[in-house]
């Protein structure tokens, strides 16, 4: 099994599961491999390291003149130094370790996908049908219940002009369907 790093032509970074290089090639060329998040073909390839677990990490470094409870306190007294009850943010930031801020935007990314789902699973679909759908329930035509679908800019923009509540959402292919 290959996990590769992947990255679409607007810039989401994602992993994919492949059975060899030849299998991603293949899906690659029959356009089966989308981002998850804007379904954009356009991926390729993102550099990416082999996990070895050589064992334990390492205990963090200390520095030289303190024990392990000052450096584990460091950034406390920081914020104490600068006069207030917290650390600034800027200190919060800094104490994020390096894998921590790398995993970030696959968090990011993890979290509008559930969001997406969540979105899908409780909305119902009408197509092109929205711009006419959303004003029916305005005006007490259709029941009140929560709709996607697709409209153009003009007709979003008309709605909000008559007080329809939208908002522009693009949802993911991968959101609407369930996981292999």
């Amino acid at each position: 099994m290959k996990v590769l790093d992947l990255q679409c032509s607007q810039g989401h970074v994602f992993e994919g599961w492949f059975g060899s290089e030849a299998d991603f090639q293949s899906q690659k060329q029959r356009e089966l491999v989308q981002c998850p998040l804007c379904n954009d073909h356009q991926v390729h390839k993102r550099l990416s390291a082999p996990r070895l677990n050589l064992g334990a990490r390492p205990p963090a470094a200390v520095h030289p003149g303190r024990d392990a409870s000052q450096h584990v306190n460091a950034d406390a007294d920081v914020g104490r130094a600068a006069g207030s009850a917290q650390a600034p943010a800027s200190a919060a930031v800094g104490s994020i370790g390096h894998g921590e801020a790398a995993a970030l935007p696959h968090a990011l990314h993890a979290a509008w996908l559930r969001l997406a789902r969540h979105i899908a699973k409780n909305t119902e679909d009408v197509g092109d049908a929205f711009a006419q759908e959303a004003r029916r329930i305005h005006h007490g035509e259709a029941p009140e219940r929560g709709i996607r679908g697709q409209a153009t800019a003009e007709e979003a923009m008309e709605l909000l002009e008559e007080g329809v509540a939208v908002l522009p959402l693009p949802l993911p292919v991968a959101a609407k369907e369930t996981l292999q």
